[in-house]
């Protein structure tokens, strides 16, 4: 559920019987701290929550945190504009230290370039005040290209091999999902005379 900039939250508690809601607002939140679902005559569901407004937590408190969720929403909370390139870089190291999956550190990084929204100079500093954080930027970006490389050349090959050869086991698409790019490349030039897949992936 979402309103007013906010998502939410919950836990269930050990007895599965109650559940603890919160609501975190990246700005503003009502002085209510209870929602009513229904019609004009019925109400199907109510609740009261905790309430959280991103804005109003200091930065500082949390620029080191090893909670991913607390990292991304660094520039999301309290701080002066003269930090903000330390935001920033806060929380991309906290993004390439705490997340390992490629994809992921992606559609974050797209998450803290929305939210910090540096202007031309602040991304200028940025590069010159921190360059082991752009370098790992960097080097994630390096690494995810290969990896969407080798998946496109590793779906080629599978298709070729199922025109060749039809429906394939399951153990020959896992070694091609997971094989290097040399020796997809390898095994792609050994389709055009191999009479077997045993020949092509030997």
């Amino acid at each position: 559920m979402s309103g007013q900039d906010g998502l939410t939250t919950h836990r269930a508690n050990p007895s599965g019987r109650n559940l603890d809601r919160g609501l975190v607002f990246l700005r503003g939140s009502p002085d209510r701290r209870s929602l009513t679902l229904g019609g004009d005559r019925y109400a199907y569901l109510s609740f009261t929550y905790i309430a959280c407004e991103l804005a109003e937590l200091p930065y500082h408190a949390y620029r080191e945190s090893d909670n991913l969720v607390a990292r991304l929403n660094l520039p999301n909370m309290r701080y002066a504009p003269e930090d903000r390139v330390a935001v920033y870089a806060d929380a991309v190291r906290g993004l390439t230290t705490l997340e390992a999956d490629p994809e992921l550190q992606l559609k974050y990084m797209d998450f803290i370039d929305i939210y910090a929204a540096l202007d031309e100079n602040e991304q200028q500093r940025y590069h010159q005040q921190y360059p082991e954080e752009v370098a790992a930027m960097t080097s994630f970006a390096e690494r995810f290209t290969a990896i969407g490389e080798q998946r496109g050349e590793a779906t080629m090959l599978l298709l070729l091999l199922r025109h060749k050869f039809g429906d394939l086991a399951d153990s020959t698409r896992q070694r091609v999902e997971t094989a290097d790019p040399d020796t997809l490349l390898t095994w792609s030039e050994r389709i055009l005379t191999a009479d077997s897949i045993d020949e092509i992936l030997h």
